[in-house]
């Protein structure tokens, strides 16, 4: 049950959109904590359609296949936040929420055990072969035999990537005992008996299980090249539930054609149909001993529920109290309330001097600022201000006339 509380503005006149048939414990959330407006539609939208729907959008929540973009942030005049409910934010042009003043959340660990779950299923399907065997089943073919077929005991997984998902495929390898070895830009502590390697090359060369669980950037981006997998380990198997730019897909098809690499389980392309049904091709369509999956790594009622609990939740938070632990743009404060007063959120442009003028301007009218909390990034500054509740109305229209002001609004 939502905690209950008083928003400055009408609750019935915040419009809330979710896009993407995004979990019902969103809605309920804040059906339940007395918000009425809240439209739920089942896909994405493109630009076009979305500059049209999100003029009067206070609240967007979205997944991976909605793009925010700076025509999008500019038309969305009155949206204060925007929830990704899945992992990642590169749908949503940071730079530009961040200059709109827009709080971005999202949910970074939610679907992790289903992802590090997948990634050893389909491990024992591949190191198996039970992709080909399934598919002569199939077709009326007999097809028993042990040739190429071996357990995962013993055998040696490569992790690249050694974040949330990572670590917990390493755990869930070694208790089926597995030797685990991983690679990360950054030094991290290894869990069990992992052992960090030094490079790609080394890593890739000792694993007989490669698994990628990197983000996209523009270090990641072909990370695996047609002269990376010729370092793989003979007959090794690659897995990418990352992000689908990491893998050069046609010389992974090389590979797996010459016998380098003797399976591969794909569930991220570069490029993805945008709805069920569209026609979708990649270069390992109808390869041996390759598990092709439509971007559903983390989609699992469990992971979804999550999501829809997490990003809500924060969503909720920030709505009502103007709380952004965990924001990708508007800097995190968490500031309790105080008995007695208003309060009221100020974000500007990271400039010398704004929160001196926020003070002069108050002390002047004499408004006493009973807790005030300031945080900033390279870009913005966030202000959070509880004010005596007789002289709110006033100290509000003080903080819209500093010069560097993005966005000033009373919460209660």
């Amino acid at each position: 049950m939502a905690e209950k509380s008083t928003t400055s503005y009408p609750k019935e006149k915040i419009n809330i959109l979710f896009l993407e048939n995004i979990s019902d414990a969103a809605v309920s959330l804040f059906t339940s904590g007395g918000y009425a407006s809240v439209r739920k539609l089942g896909g994405a939208l493109s630009e076009e359609e979305l500059i049209k729907e999100i003029k009067d959008v206070h609240l967007l929540g979205i997944r991976s296949k909605t793009k925010i973009t700076p025509k999008v942030l500019d038309a969305a005049k009155k949206l204060q936040a925007i929830g990704c409910f899945c992992i990642g934010v590169n749908q949503v042009d940071l730079k530009s929420a961040t200059s709109h003043g827009v709080a971005v959340f999202n949910a970074p660990y939610s679907n992790t055990r289903s992802v590090a779950e997948l990634v050893i299923g389909a491990s024992v399907m591949l190191i198996r072969k039970i992709v080909d065997k399934n598919k002569f089943a199939h077709e009326g073919i007999w097809k028993k035999d042990a040739k190429g077929s071996y357990e995962l005991r013993g055998k040696t997984l490569g992790i690249i990537g050694y974040g949330n998902i990572g670590t917990q495929v390493s755990v869930l390898a070694e208790s089926l005992g597995m030797k685990v070895l991983f690679y990360d830009v950054v030094t991290k502590l290894p869990l069990g008996n992992a052992v960090a390697k030094k490079t790609l090359k080394e890593l890739v060369g000792q694993s007989d299980i490669v698994s990628l669980h990197v983000p996209e950037t523009s270090q990641t981006k072909n990370m695996i090249t047609k002269s990376l997998l010729k370092q793989f380990k003979k007959g090794s198997i690659l897995l990418n539930y990352a992000r689908g730019e990491v893998v050069d897909l046609d010389a992974l098809a090389k590979a797996i054609e010459e016998g380098h690499i003797s399976g591969a389980a794909i569930d991220v392309y570069p490029w993805e149909p945008e709805k069920n049904g569209d026609k979708f091709t990649t270069p390992l369509q109808n390869l041996p001993n390759v598990l092709l999956t439509p971007h559903i790594g983390g989609s699992t009622e469990e992971a979804q529920q999550n999501i829809g609990e997490d990003v809500s939740n924060k969503l909720f938070q920030f709505l009502e109290r103007g709380i952004t632990t965990g924001s990708h743009t508007v800097p995190p404060i968490s500031l309790p309330p105080q008995e007695g007063t208003h309060r009221l959120l100020h974000i500007h442009y990271n400039v010398p001097g704004v929160l001196s003028e926020i003070n002069t301007r108050l002390s002047k009218y004499n408004i006493n600022i009973l807790a005030q909390y300031l945080k900033t990034n390279d870009e913005i500054g966030y202000v959070v201000l509880d004010v005596d509740k007789k002289l709110s109305a006033q100290a509000l229209q003080l903080l819209k006339e500093v010069k560097q002001t993005i966005k000033a609004r009373l919460l209660y």
